[in-house]
């Protein structure tokens, strides 16, 4: 009776440890090297797989009562307050798959030997791992093959490819809305910038009568854009402005600099406009950009600038909020004209763009101006949207983790301008609220470990008149 119990006690204690590392990979693309170096709660690593592991092999027959009465339920709670939590595709429900096949292989022939002490763990859990990751990438070879075929099928399709620090999400909404006055158009959805998730799009969704396809390029890794400039291979290609953002991967503003230039090695470019952040070498195919931009003025119901264009100054117009978002349009505009758009065409498309959601979209609730920046995670957005709030007449309401994935300088910087602009100050999750706390004097603090009494917060903190800006969110694993 032991026996059985044990052998159904260790299945269930492996696909545990199973799912806490699909879902910990799966926040890292699956890159075994970001989940271990670059993860942000390492205490999460030591909870959920090293100490439970430990206490089995460590504890005997005691291990159980550990797995049972503190560790399954801490795993059960842990996954239900996940923001993010694990989305049992096609490749986890494979390596389970996998798991169970491996975990059942071992425990049997443990079973039928004399010397087995126990029922082992790490031996299962790897071999399934690597198993899983090599079946994925014989898959994703054929994926990629079919998607590869469908691009050189359509040599008539002109494909526009944008990478950046930050803004390539709102380039790419922009982009599309003021070429589709003119171009039938398809462009990436949501957040997609991977190799892998532009190879199913264009295996599954890229429609077949659109004459220009917007893509996002990004990247946590040298070559990561070089692999999607051989993939897509662009005849257009936007560098919008680099930053620290996701310094940790790249270590170096250099090394971030030289990513995102891998994108002008497309085999048919034919336009490239690089921000002058990135101080290039202009060309008679590489274009720099930024310069051309003049008197920009955001208030909160707008923004108008100037563009030199064509030899003469031309003014624009848009609802959208914030300074940032005129470089970003400016990208855009270029890139119309190239194509041959006509300049008032252009002027009204821009007048006409819609707000990207949470980014900078207005709304009013009760009396109260919301701002939901909320996926705007840079040092020059978030500085930007908090000038802007500054303009509001009543009390100004920041929540913020600060910025992730950036280093302490960054967040020390933005602290400052946070006791200029605001009356209250939510930071929300633990990540940046030690150097956030040491930065603020002004504002009345509160600290959230994560969202969960935010809005409980809000509704007694806040009241008609007030301005609140939603500046960046991460997920809880951040």
């Amino acid at each position: 009776m032991f026996v059985a119990f044990e052998l159904f006690s260790h299945i269930l204690f492996s696909l545990c440890l199973g799912y806490y590392m699909m879902t910990a990979l799966q926040w890292y693309n699956y890159r075994i090297k970001r989940v271990i170096l670059h993860f942000h709660k390492i205490y999460w690593h030591l909870l959920f797989f090293f100490i439970p592991v430990l206490v089995y092999y460590l504890a005997g027959v005691w291990a159980w009562v550990y797995i049972y009465f503190a560790f399954l339920p801490w795993l059960v709670v842990w996954a239900r307050k996940l923001d993010k939590p694990l989305v049992l595709t096609a490749r986890v429900k494979r390596f389970f798959a996998f798991l169970l096949f491996a975990i059942l292989f071992q425990d049997f022939l443990c079973l039928a030997s004399v010397n087995c002490v126990n029922f082992g763990l790490l031996m299962p859990l790897a071999a399934s791992l690597i198993i899983s990751s090599f079946y994925e990438k014989l898959i994703f070879h054929g994926f990629y093959s079919e998607a590869n075929t469908k691009l050189e099928n359509r040599s008539n399709l002109v494909i526009i490819a944008i990478t950046a620090s930050f803004g390539k999400t709102s380039i790419k909404h922009f982009l599309a809305h003021i070429l589709s006055q003119k171009f039938t158009i398809y462009h990436t959805p949501g957040n997609v910038n991977t190799l892998t998730g532009l190879v199913q799009d264009v295996n599954k969704s890229l429609p077949e009568n659109i004459e220009i396809y917007i893509a996002e390029a990004g990247a946590r890794e040298q070559g990561d854009i070089a692999e999607i400039a051989k993939f897509l291979s662009p005849q257009v290609v936007i560098i919008g402005q680099v930053g620290s953002q996701h310094i940790e991967y790249f270590k170096t503003l250099e090394a971030i600099r030289n990513t995102k230039m891998e994108l002008i090695h497309s085999k048919r470019l034919k336009h490239a406009f690089v921000h002058k952040s990135l101080n290039i070498l202009p060309s008679n195919i590489v274009h720099e950009y930024g310069d051309e931009l003049k008197r920009v003025e955001a208030t909160l119901e707008g923004t108008t600038f100037e563009v030199f264009i064509d030899g003469r100054l031309e003014s624009f117009k848009t609802d959208l909020l914030g300074e940032f978002n005129a470089q970003n349009i400016l990208s855009c505009i270029l890139v119309a004209r190239a194509l041959g758009m006509e300049l008032e065409t252009i002027k009204d498309a821009v007048k006409s763009l819609p707000f990207v959601a949470h980014r900078l979209s207005p709304m009013r609730v009760g009396g109260k101006l919301i701002l939901d920046d909320s996926y705007n995670g840079n040092r020059s957005g978030m500085e930007a949207s908090y000038r802007l709030a500054a303009k509001h007449l009543g009390r100004k309401i920041l929540v913020t983790p600060g910025i992730i994935e950036s280093n302490i300088e960054e967040n020390e910087d933005l602290a400052k301008v946070m006791n200029e602009v605001f009356d209250i100050v939510i930071i929300t999750g633990s990540t940046n609220a030690q150097t956030l706390l040491r930065g603020l004097k002004k504002p009345k603090i509160h600290l959230l470990k994560d969202k969960k009494g935010l809005e409980e917060l809000l509704a007694k903190e806040t009241h008609s008149g007030d301005l609140i800006l939603f500046s960046n969110d991460a997920p809880n694993y951040l």
